[in-house]
């Protein structure tokens, strides 16, 4: 049995935001295995996700990002359970980043349920390739391609313990 040291509780906890307990239980389970102990706390996020998933956000924040030179911008409403979240850094982090990343991508619709049917078959493209390319939801983040905004938001959750939802978004671009 591999020691835990207080070391690598911290690099978990700093890596995945997972309590302390929590992070030496995992970490015990795993002997010291920080990719599994990884693997096993982004799937317990994903539990806690689905189980919050249905319950009503009402509170959050609206995020405003405007791009160097002020010819771009970009507002997001994001909504959480309660105005604590909602004023908490990972929640205000988030928002930040999903407000950039609206201005840098532009997507078209949040989720693929907007996106009309007739639109994706005059795209000539496969439907998820489509989403990928204008459903805020299934898009890479901008600044990390290997995470889409769902799995940010999943991650974000799994963290806050709320339900997040992206409300909705509009971006601004001069000339357009």
């Amino acid at each position: 049995m591999t020691e835990i040291s207080a070391q690598m509780v911290k690099e978990l906890r700093e890596r995945t935001g997972a309590g302390i307990k929590e992070c030496r239980d995992i970490l015990a389970q795993t002997n010291g295995n920080m990719d599994k102990a990884i693997e096993i706390l982004r799937e317990r996020g994903l539990k806690v996700s689905d189980k919050v998933k249905d319950r009503e956000a009402h509170e959050g924040r609206i995020e405003i990002y405007v791009h160097n030179g002020a010819r771009m911008a970009a507002m997001v409403e994001i909504n959480c359970e309660t105005d604590f979240v909602a004023r908490t850094p990972e929640f205000i982090q988030l928002s930040k980043d999903i407000a950039m990343h609206v201005a840098a991508v532009n997507p078209k619709y949040i989720t693929p349920d907007q996106v009309p049917a007739d639109e994706v078959a005059a795209s000539g493209m496969s439907a998820d390739k489509y989403y990928e390319e204008v459903v805020l939801l299934k898009q890479a983040y901008v600044r990390n391609p290997s995470q889409t905004i769902e799995e940010m938001i999943q991650a974000a959750v799994a963290k806050i313990r709320e339900n997040v939802i992206v409300r909705r978004f509009v971006r601004y671009e001069i000339g357009n």
